[in-house]
């Protein structure tokens, strides 16, 4: 570095003169004034976070649009005559189209760890997105069979499944603990904007193209190509995680001064600049990472098991999971007009009100990150969401059986003679609509950031796939049975999800901690005990006495 330093910038001594390279080589590093920058950095820092954001929850988008887009193409004759299967496979051919991506994405939350963990955030996520425009390909072009689409749809969950693992780690690697949730939820929200997307260009390609046409499918599914080439070509734009740099610092110390420099590069550019603040932050996550590698080294995975802590959150990544797709936010997602049916009759009404459902969940979503995300815990959202949730299903199923939806009419019968919607049946829809409201105000969005919070450096990529596979586990287990158990016990299905709602919101007074406004350091701390870190400053939470002995953190 030159010892010549600008007028606009100031010398401050590095952090820690023991440890040599730290920082800069010559001990000192250039800030830019706070006095005359200020404003600046935190405009810089604003757009770049947000950025960050919006390239990784592309992630979101092209998960939500693959899900969404899917049911409509498997209704359209041209895609049934072009790929040579019958009406008489329909059924089955659309369970193993959903069954198979859904396969595939728990393969590839696995499978992308070792990448990840080699290769860093965002080798792992341009692979990724290629994997996933690849198996966008194969499932657009006129194979004439059905296995090749069957071939398309397992890669592109292997691409979904990876990415999904490694967005809300790198997100809360790289996010300020002060918005940490808002950035975290935004990968639900993009997720319900990709579903709401897809809804209408299956609804435009089947009214405005002609039914003898491949276009009519082909155009919705070739369409993923765009939020899948976007996150793969927006990550060359982006830095590598600061945490997994200073992981891997610490584990290769030929290379200390390279990585550590990245590391330092990383922070400073989603920080906007190298200002004090800043630097302190970057001392903090150094230590927390060369703490986590000193008092565990060579890692083991019984590590995840043997070790309680670690056990403790492998059971909440788990179980946040299990409960965020038990809600029956997931059933209603998948089988939607089927739901509504049960509560007005039969009738085109029923994909009218699926569609308002589709938008009622990302505007609710889009309250959540702007509104709500920073301005509460997690553990109230969660528990207040589950309740409200149970009531909601709880009074649906007790209406339904009270008032049944009308009988479907003659076969002769036409659309038009379909009538209004009962009272009884739009109160019903008007507490589903409350539900889901619910759902993207709390278990919809939160367990994404809640599962890359819980996990410290050196176990967050095993840790965060973990959790993930969970969600893909029952997201695959409710979307292959709740067609038999609408038909097997009927209105009791709300009852059943209602009753659950109530133990989840148990399960979140019981087991989860809050970390509202915590470092992944203090949250660390929270699970491995007081002594986790040798503490920092009393702005974060931390005692330092003149001798840097270990205390407890404040309450």
């Amino acid at each position: 570095m030159s010892s010549v330093t600008p007028p606009s910038y100031r010398q401050v001594p590095q952090l820690d003169p023991g440890d040599p390279g730290f920082l800069t080589p010559d001990a000192t590093v250039a800030i830019p004034s706070s006095t005359s920058n200020d404003h600046a950095v935190a405009r810089k820092a604003a757009f770049r976070i947000y950025w960050l954001t919006a390239v990784l929850c592309c992630g979101g988008a092209l998960f939500g649009y693959d899900s969404g887009v899917i049911g409509g193409v498997l209704t359209f004759d041209s895609f049934q005559n072009d790929l040579n299967f019958t009406s008489d496979d329909k059924t089955r051919v659309s369970s193993i189209a959903v069954g198979i991506q859904q396969a595939g994405a728990l393969i590839g939350c696995f499978a992308v760890w070792p990448l990840t963990n080699r290769g860093g955030r965002r080798l792992a996520m341009m692979v990724c997105s290629g994997i996933f425009c690849a198996g966008v390909v194969l499932e657009t072009i006129r194979s004439g069979t059905l296995m090749t689409f069957y071939m398309g749809r397992t890669i592109c969950g292997l691409g979904i499944g990876g990415s999904a693992t490694i967005i809300p780690i790198y997100l809360g690697e790289m996010s300020p603990k002060e918005i940490r949730a808002r950035l975290g939820s935004c990968y639900q929200f993009t997720f319900t904007i990709g579903i709401l997307i897809s809804y209408w260009v299956d609804y435009a390609v089947a009214k405005l193209l002609p039914s003898s046409s491949s276009k009519q499918w082909q155009i919705p599914m070739a369409l993923q190509l765009v939020p899948g080439a976007l996150m793969g070509l927006g990550m060359l734009t982006l830095h590598e995680s600061v945490r997994w740099l200073l992981f891997h610092n610490a584990n290769n110390h030929t290379q200390n001064k390279v990585l550590e420099e990245q590391a330092w590069a990383s922070l400073a550019w989603v920080r906007g600049g190298g200002t004090d603040e800043v630097h302190a932050e970057f001392n903090t996550i150094k230590t927390g990472v060369e703490t986590e590698l000193q008092t565990r080294a060579d890692f083991h995975l019984s590590e995840l098991i043997t070790h309680k802590p670690n056990l403790h959150r492998l059971f909440l990544g788990f179980t946040i999971f299990l409960a965020q797709q038990s809600t029956g936010a997931t059933a209603l997602a998948y089988f939607g007009p089927q739901f509504f049916a049960m509560l007005v009759g039969p009738g085109d009404k029923n994909l009218l009100l699926t569609g308002v459902f589709g938008g009622v969940k990302a505007v609710a979503c889009f309250v959540f990150v702007v509104f709500i995300a920073e301005r509460f815990g997690r553990k109230p959202c969660l528990i207040y969401g589950a309740l409200v949730m149970s009531v909601c299903m709880v009074i649906t199923a007790f209406v339904v059986k009270a008032h049944p939806p009308p009988e479907p009419l003659s076969p002769s019968s036409t659309s038009s003679d379909e009538g209004g919607i009962p009272t009884a049946g739009l109160i019903t829809v008007l507490l589903i609509y409350l539900n889901i409201i619910a759902f993207n105000l709390s278990w919809g969005p939160l367990p994404w950031p809640c599962i890359s919070e819980i996990f410290p450096t050196r176990i967050r990529e095993p840790g965060v796939a973990f959790g993930v596979a969970s969600q893909w586990l029952f997201n695959f287990l409710w979307s292959s049975t709740t067609p038999y158990i609408m038909a097997g016990i009927g209105w009791a299905t709300f009852l059943l999800f209602g009753i659950l709602d109530l133990l989840f919101a148990g399960f979140v007074i019981g087991f989860l901690m809050e970390t509202k406004g915590k470092s992944l350091e203090e949250i660390t701390a929270l699970f491995d005990g007081p002594s986790y870190l040798l503490l920092g400053e009393e702005d974060d939470g931390f005692k330092r006495s003149d001798r840097e002995e270990q205390v407890p953190l404040r309450s």
